[in-house]
């Protein structure tokens, strides 16, 4: 594909793809290096995990 095409051979809108990516949250990799930065430190508020429940998981006694 060169550089100046719009479209995929699929007909997909590369630049509306590239717009609406800009406007949802952190891509994957972007996610990946928060992590790397923080060691995952102040990322609770980003998930739905319930940690009491992954421990009775880990160690049911």
């Amino acid at each position: 594909m060169e550089n100046n095409q719009r479209f995929t051979v699929a007909g997909t809108d590369i630049e509306e793809v590239k717009q609406k990516n800009a406007q949802f949250g952190l891509s994957y990799k972007e996610v990946l290096e928060v992590l790397a930065a923080t060691g995952g430190t102040g990322t609770k508020q980003f998930s739905n995990t319930d940690a009491e429940e992954v421990k009775q998981q880990i160690n049911p006694h």
